[in-house]
């Protein structure tokens, strides 16, 4: 009986909280994980534990993600599940006082970093025969806040570019999901003072959010999501 093949997972945007879980329990399962950050010293301690490789990418520069891809691809193999956490908010405050610059930085990262990334792993995944993109969205993916009107037209973007690549490259058995993370991920307590304000259930435990993503990840194609809302019990909505 052959051995089955090592998953590789390839988290883009990787950092502290929600990537550092998915990376631990990505490693965890047995996959092979490649991280994704323009600036890799802070992924130093991550990939140690994790076993990952990390890789620089600028995920708003078309070569920039080709070349990352092209290396995971050489390094370990198609990856089989992508996860893009890139975001930027782009300042927040009245529209009449955003400066259109950041806007514009933002929009490059939240979104068309995403199709990037997006575009680049069906590419790969096409001729692999499948596998698994999954988009990290926010409250502002589904509202859209005084203030943060940046914020808002980059994750309704990205909400949107998932939506219609899960009916795009579904036939083609590649599942794409989007989630909806409302409410704030906790961080390690002693530097995350929104813990201590909220309460033990105020924010959402980047641990279980993390198990959410797997679980997408292993849905039976018979019955698959593209968008799970995630958020805390007493979160209002």
């Amino acid at each position: 009986m052959s051995k089955e093949k090592q998953e590789i997972a390839l988290i883009v945007g990787a950092g502290r909280g929600l990537s550092a879980s998915l990376a631990r329990l990505f490693a965890s399962q047995g996959m092979r994980v490649a991280l994704a950050a323009r600036n890799t010293d802070k992924l130093a301690g991550l990939a140690t534990e994790t076993g990952a490789k990390a890789y620089v990418c600028d995920a708003a520069d078309p070569a920039s993600v080709d070349a990352l891809f092209e290396s995971v691809t050489q390094d370990m193999d198609v990856p089989n599940i992508v996860v893009y956490n890139a975001s930027n908010r782009g300042g927040r405050g009245p529209v009449t006082e955003l400066d259109p610059e950041a806007v514009r930085n933002a929009l490059m990262i939240t979104t068309f970093g995403g199709f990037l990334v997006a575009q680049a792993a069906a590419k790969r995944m096409i001729p692999a025969g499948g596998g698994t993109i999954l988009l990290t969205g926010a409250s502002a993916s589904v509202k859209g806040f005084p203030n943060s009107s940046s914020f808002a037209m980059g994750k309704f973007g990205l909400r949107g570019l998932a939506q219609s690549l899960a009916r795009e490259l579904q036939p083609q058995n590649i599942h794409v999901g989007h989630f909806v993370i409302d409410g704030g991920i906790a961080l390690l307590a002693e530097v995350d003072e929104r813990a201590a304000a909220r309460g033990v259930d105020g924010l959402l435990n980047p641990d279980a959010i993390a198990q959410a993503y797997l679980q997408l990840h292993r849905q039976h194609r018979s019955a698959w999501t593209w968008e799970i809302e995630l958020r805390p019990w007493v979160e209002k909505f």
